[in-house]
């Protein structure tokens, strides 16, 4: 029989993946934090319940907790989502990019609109060869002023995604714009549906492979990181 303690542990990894769809697993090569970002981003206004949603308020405290903590040393990101809110997302990206553990990001199913900073701001970038991206310019609903102002806050906000993307992949901002531009893909929309090889050859995401491949390039780089703390700790 389990002891209290294991019990305990065992109900505390239960309640993380229901909560957050996030899991830590332990090994001699290092220990890596799994999290999924998966349905829309859900930003300042809250979702319907039918919705599927990664909210940000969750996973922000989370990233700064797993970049303190010493019992992680990698982190491995799921990506399967249909975009959402603009400042969220870029903020959990942001956060993401400035860690200093090693992070790999795998797309599963697809990683469209500001899914796409979240793809790439880790330190490597898979995707499935099924796995798809979509390209679009920033859309609103609701109430919008048309006014010139308007249309530059558009723009201004497309430059900051553009900016993030080409900083944090292998393509050119020049060609992110013309993806995010171009018609005849999409019946109702402007843009560029990108498929697992599309996207790698675009020089958006690293790699093409799956779950091993990504947990390998994790491994390998909490090896090369754990050499350098060691060395810093000399």
């Amino acid at each position: 029989m389990q002891d209290e303690k294991d019990l305990a542990v065992t109900k505390e990894e239960r309640e993380r993946i229901n909560d957050l769809g996030s899991q830590i697993t332990k090994g001699t090569r290092g220990n890596i934090y799994t999290l999924t970002i998966i349905g829309q981003i859900e930003g300042h206004q809250v979702l319907p319940e039918t919705a599927k949603t990664t909210k940000y308020e969750h996973i922000l405290p989370l990233l700064a907790g797993i970049e303190e903590s010493e019992e992680i040393d990698g982190l491995l990101i799921l990506l399967n989502t249909v975009g959402g809110d603009i400042e969220a997302g870029l903020a959990i990206a942001e956060m993401i990019a400035g860690m200093s553990k090693p992070t790999v990001s795998l797309v599963l199913g697809g990683g469209h609109s500001i899914g796409i900073p979240l793809a790439v701001c880790t330190k490597k970038s898979f995707i499935t060869p099924t796995a798809s991206m979509t390209v679009h310019p920033v859309r609103m609903t609701g109430l919008v002023v048309g006014a010139p102002q308007t249309f530059r806050y558009f723009q201004r906000i497309q430059e900051q995604i553009a900016d993030f993307v080409t900083a944090n992949s292998g393509i050119s901002k020049d060609q992110f714009e013309k993806f995010m531009m171009a018609t005849g893909q999409m019946a109702t929309d402007v843009g560029t549906i990108l498929y697992g090889k599309e996207a790698v050859a675009s020089g958006l995401i690293d790699q093409l492979g799956g779950l091993s491949d990504a947990m390998g390039a994790l491994h390998s780089m909490i090896d090369d990181y754990k050499k350098e703390k060691s060395k810093d700790s000399e």
